[in-house]
């Protein structure tokens, strides 16, 4: 399982080091879970693992990352993550999250495509299996192509 590591290893290290959190965190905190996001060109990911998840890269793809712990804990808990992103003409788009799972980790992924210096709003719902509530993330951030 060392091809699901490694896309593991990318989203986390995206997670941990998106420019679009320069002055905020990656993470928002619910109650005692701590839902982390955000969003990249997929041409970070390596094409064999693109492969292996049918994840599309190109100039113009971009994925956004979602993981779910509780109480600080490595790895992640199973959770129910929908949403949709818009760009600043008001389009709207859903997306289709991928639930990733290695070992004790999990964590959900979803593409989708941008133009040149897009500006997209995510607005996503996570409710953890647990729970009977959804819980509101929305996030921004500009995309350029990748060249």
């Amino acid at each position: 399982m060392l091809n699901l590591k490694k896309i593991a290893l990318i989203c986390l290290l995206c997670l941990l080091n998106s420019s679009a959190f320069a002055d905020k965190k990656p993470y928002k905190e619910i109650g005692a879970y701590r839902v982390f996001y955000s969003a990249f060109n997929s041409s970070f990911i390596l094409p064999n693992i693109a492969e292996i998840y049918g994840i599309a890269r190109g100039k113009d793809k971009g994925l956004v990352t979602i993981g779910v712990t509780l109480d600080g804990k490595i790895g992640g808990v199973e959770a129910i993550i929908a949403g949709n992103i818009s760009n600043m003409l008001a389009q709207r788009k859903n997306l289709k999250f991928i639930e990733i799972k290695d070992r004790d980790a999990v964590y959900y992924i979803a593409p989708f495509e941008y133009y040149n210096e897009d500006f997209l709003t995510f607005k996503i719902t996570v409710r953890t299996k647990e729970e009977d509530e959804s819980f509101p993330i929305s996030f921004q951030k500009k995309f350029y192509y990748e060249k």
